[in-house]
């Protein structure tokens, strides 16, 4: 899966690799355009001719962000405003995002939790009931025999899951997490502007859902595999004693627009979270380009937006000693040697139009500077057929699912990723019989002590990122000194010793592997760095024994 601009998770019907808002269908304005808000990135310093520019199309400033700067502004006519050499980008701020919580000054900066130590040690040197389906916490030694007995995290890291929710109430995720931190900032949309439906129905007032709530699933998974505790119950985490904090920026249709993704990423940075995880693509673009000769100048105005925007965010995020890692997607793609997109703009529904692209064209926020970016691998340890890849985008690799690897299957749906899943949201898809029992090998159900629990298996680079984030965690753990949130690492010498530790994996022998379905793809570079791998195979037993 990949949370699309959609969800990079789950190789689903959502992409989440993330979705950044598309602004309205292509097209030039028209006198008779109604007014709708912009986010309008402005130059360094030129923030007041922005605003001149603004005005004198028409425009009126609604709000600013002078960290990420730009503007929010009402207007009809974007394009003139984007004609000014003052001005970035240009791009729709849509509806969804608008009701973000700010920050609690007096928020503290870890939740409490209620554990017995004994308890805690007795179930460490066993596992987790259902650790015996994990084999990707056996590939990457995030065991009792591994990392476990030398580090399981610390509740003093702060670990930000931007995505769409983490079921704070799920009992194989409540005790690591962070209520007291943990925001959301989108608003649920019922339809698009077509009047097609989008997130459905409203459940809670303004349409914004609790900070603990996640009606996809998606998020909750990705926290499940970075940060389940080991209690006795369902599965265990990389970093299975860190703090898990909710920032969700995706939508429940699994979109994720610009100005969420950036508050998100922004508020990470200013409370103290020292890693993130980003298993998405921002919407609507699957491919940002700056000057595509084939896009209209307002989809131009719009790409360089998001460009811009995510790349001050992720600076703005970086700098402040917030860790980044994003899943790579799940398109089967050679990133650096893309020729056409097919499925963008994706919002609203059936914008989607085939346009030429090429390595000027970025995936965002995988291919943006500092962030580390994730390929996904099998059982069997080879790179999973829908993982994008490349040798300049591919960092490092983690395990991710591939239902077609030949890899040794355990129990079950054993070649997918087992993790936590929302109880409410299997009942809405249906998994469920009406005593809670699974209507599918899918979706299993522990129950220990009368108290159950619920995990389901998926597969995609979404997957794969949390294992990456759940061994940056344990990294900052070991070698975090105190300061905002909890502990503090720079994030270089966390990627450092990511790579440092990882196992090298060099590309298969040919080169162009082919896949069981027929499918080839061609890995490059030497084994120390390519593009199937990056640097190896992310290692948390390494990581864990490593000395700073």
């Amino acid at each position: 899966m990949y949370a699309r601009g959609r969800l990079a998770g789950a190789i689903m019907s959502i992409t989440l690799l993330g979705g950044l808002g598309a602004a309205s269908l292509p097209g030039a304005a028209s006198a008779s355009e109604p007014a709708q808000n912009y986010l309008v990135f402005y130059k360094d310093g030129g923030k007041d001719a922005a605003q001149r520019a603004a005005e004198a199309a028409g425009g009126t400033v609604q709000g600013r962000d002078d960290k990420l700067g730009y503007l929010i502004v009402r207007a009809s006519d974007p394009e003139r405003i984007g004609a000014d050499p003052s001005v970035v980008g240009v791009t729709l701020d849509r509806p969804i995002g608008k009701t973000a919580d700010a920050p609690a000054a007096s928020a503290p900066r870890r939740a409490k939790h209620a554990r017995s130590a004994a308890k805690h040690v007795r179930s460490a040197q066993a596992g987790d009931p259902l650790s015996d389906r994990q084999w990707d916490m056996k590939m990457i030694g995030a065991t009792p025999a591994g990392s476990y007995a030398k580090a399981r995290g610390s509740h003093k890291v702060l670990v930000g899951v931007i995505d769409t929710g983490i079921d704070g109430h799920h009992p194989d995720i409540a005790p690591n997490f962070n209520r007291a931190l943990s925001r959301n900032f989108v608003a649920d949309q019922p339809t698009d502007e077509n009047g097609k439906q989008l997130d459905g129905p409203c459940e809670h007032k303004g349409c914004k859902d609790p900070a603990d709530v996640d009606d996809d699933g998606h998020g909750t998974h990705v926290a499940s595999t970075i940060g389940s505790p080991i209690n006795g119950l369902g599965v265990s985490g990389v970093a299975p004693d860190v703090s898990l904090v909710n920032l969700r920026a995706g939508t429940d249709s699994g979109f994720f627009f610009l100005k969420p993704t950036m508050d998100a990423l922004e508020y990470a940075a200013d409370v103290g979270v020292d890693v993130v995880n980003m298993s998405f693509y921002v919407d609507p673009w699957t491919f940002n380009c700056a000057n595509n000769p084939s896009d209209t100048n307002r989809e131009r105005l719009e790409q360089r937006a998001i460009l811009e925007g995510m790349r001050r965010a992720v600076k703005y995020a970086h700098t402040r000693g917030v860790t980044l890692v994003s899943a790579i997607g799940n398109e089967s793609l050679d990133l650096g040697k893309v020729k056409a997109d097919t499925s963008s703009p994706d919002f609203p529904k059936g914008a989607e139009k085939t346009r030429s692209v090429d390595n000027t064209c970025l995936n965002v926020p995988a291919e943006l500077d500092g962030v580390i970016s994730v390929s996904s691998v099998g059982p069997g340890g080879h790179k999973a057929p829908y993982s994008d890849y490349g040798v300049e985008q591919t960092d490092i690799a983690a395990p991710g699912g591939d239902m077609f690897d030949a890899g040794t299957d355990i129990k079950g749906v054993s070649r997918e990723i087992l993790a936590a899943a929302p109880e409410s949201v299997l009942r809405a898809k249906g998994l469920l019989f009406a005593d809670g029992k699974p209507k599918t090998s899918s979706v299993i159900r522990d129950c220990q002590g009368g108290k159950c629990a619920y995990y389901q298996y998926l597969e995609g680079t979404s997957m794969a990122a949390p294992h990456v984030t759940g061994v940056a965690a344990l990294i900052i753990g070991r070698f975090g000194k105190p300061g905002r949130g909890g502990l503090q690492m720079d994030p270089a010498q966390v990627e450092r010793l990511l790579y440092a530790t990882a196992t090298p994996k060099g590309c298969p022998v040919p080169g162009a592997y082919r896949y069981g379905t027929g499918e080839s793809q061609v890995c490059e570079g030497p084994t120390a760095k390519n593009g199937f791998f990056g640097h190896g195979v992310v290692d948390a037993a390494r990581a864990a024994a490593v000395a700073f």
